[in-house]
């Protein structure tokens, strides 16, 4: 037969365990009840069109301002990933030149709780060369609670030509 002191540390011990349990479970809840923003495959289709209206502009500092602070451009005529702003605005500046226009041939839209990937095909017209040019794209975005902004940006010229 266990003494009573026994038992109730027996007792105090299985309680505390439960105890601590429950309160890293609700820390853990807290966590997972980030508040999503409530958005539509059209809003997500039209940030496409915001970063395209913002290559029209020549501006290559309006254009980097559809990127998160932290994201990556994989770009498709530079070997550089960019990484920061200035890099960023370096490649947009050179591409810019030719006045590229894009229109989306064929997407995909996935949501998440505050981000979104959009990813398909797209071809650029430039105005001063005349020449067209066919590529894949993925679009990553995150709410940043006040805007869409663009994390990570993959573009690259089809392989093959028809």
């Amino acid at each position: 037969m266990k003494s009573p002191t026994a038992i109730a540390l027996i007792v105090c011990a299985i309680l505390s365990g439960c105890a601590s349990s429950g309160s890293s479970q609700s820390v853990s809840q807290a966590a997972r009840t980030e508040s999503c923003k409530a958005v539509t495959e059209q809003e997500i289709a039209a940030l496409f069109d915001r970063w395209n209206q913002s290559l029209l502009t020549g501006d290559a500092h309006q254009v980097v301002a559809n990127y998160a602070e932290r994201s990556i451009l994989l770009p498709t005529v530079s070997n550089q990933p960019r990484l920061t702003s200035e890099e960023k605005e370096d490649y947009f500046h050179h591409f810019l030149e030719n006045h590229p226009s894009g229109k989306i041939d064929l997407r995909s839209i996935e949501i998440g709780c505050n981000t979104a990937v959009d990813a398909g095909l797209y071809t650029f017209t430039f105005a001063k060369t005349g020449a067209v040019v066919s590529g894949r794209y993925t679009y990553t975005y995150r709410w940043n609670g006040s805007k869409w902004l663009i994390t990570s940006h993959h573009s690259s010229a089809m392989p093959q030509r028809n």
